[in-house]
């Protein structure tokens, strides 16, 4: 009995008892550690298998974590049947309570499995573009074009619409449209906008399957509509590369004549005695 730290009724919590649940936490966290150093070393170079190692450590970490706090229960001499049966009536009202919640952490295992969002990935949320840069059980953080951290519930990267730019290739496609004056040439147009986009140092352009393209959409009410596609690794900070082009494109029209329209409106009043 000399070595009871704690004495409720018929239970007894002894100096054995924390020493077994500290060895079993230590155990966890060495076994965490090795898995952790075996993904760094096995992913080393390639980025791709890095991330979904990391997915994986991550669900091997919450599997040990349940399972380590399991056994220490029961080396410190609790009844794990007795605790969920008792807790029961409490767990249906927080079940209630925190459906949003559990939501989020059955979201984050399917995206941990799945890998279809994973570190380093540029994703498109709701008008919200950003860099995946730490993936939990029921968020992940993305870090913004504005240099902010955002935190992201992760049930919107299963219930909503997500633009992944870099899941399939580096190379994404981008457009820019623009609209001249009617008495343009069509032809001298689409030479500018191709020539501002093939100086452009974060535009593809020895690459045949990714070329750059001039589009004549439409006839406007008030201009002749082009579009100008190109492709980029620069996904990330793309804006700043539609702004430079926006910038050699004004630049260049107003070296060939060439005026951009806004939309205009004859008024006649007629007299009421007329």
């Amino acid at each position: 009995m000399k070595d009871v730290i704690f004495h409720f009724g018929s239970y007894d919590l002894t100096v054995g008892h924390l020493v077994w649940a500290l060895v079993t936490v230590l155990i966890a966290m060495l076994l965490l550690r090795l898995v952790k150093v075996g993904i760094a070393r096995r992913a080393k170079g390639d980025k791709e298998q890095r991330t979904r190692l990391h997915s994986a450590y991550l669900l091997v970490k919450y599997l040990v974590w349940v399972a380590t706090i399991i056994i220490v229960l029961q080396v410190l001499g609790m009844n794990i049947t007795f605790l969920v049966a008792g807790s029961a009536a409490l767990l249906v009202g927080l079940g209630i309570g925190i459906q949003q919640t559990f939501n989020d952490i059955i979201s984050g295992v399917f995206i941990l499995m799945e890998g279809t969002i994973m570190v380093g990935d540029v994703l498109e949320v709701e008008g919200l573009v950003g860099r995946v840069t730490e993936i939990n059980l029921r968020t992940s953080t993305i870090f913004s074009r504005d240099g902010m951290n955002v935190i992201v519930p992760n049930h919107r990267f299963i219930n909503e619409n997500v633009v992944n730019w870099s899941h399939n290739a580096l190379e994404t496609r981008f457009r820019l449209q623009v609209g001249v004056s009617y008495g343009s040439d069509p032809r001298q147009v689409e030479k500018i906008l191709m020539g501002c986009a093939m100086d452009h140092p974060d535009v593809l352009t020895n690459d045949p399957a990714h070329t750059v393209k001039v589009r004549f959409i439409d006839f406007g009410d008030s201009s002749l509509d082009f579009e100008l596609l190109f492709w980029s690794r620069n996904i990330f900070l793309v804006e700043q590369t539609k702004s430079d082009l926006r910038f050699r494109i004004l630049e260049r029209f107003r070296e060939a004549g060439i005026s951009i329209p806004f939309p205009q409106r004859d008024v006649h009043i007629i007299p009421p005695n007329a």
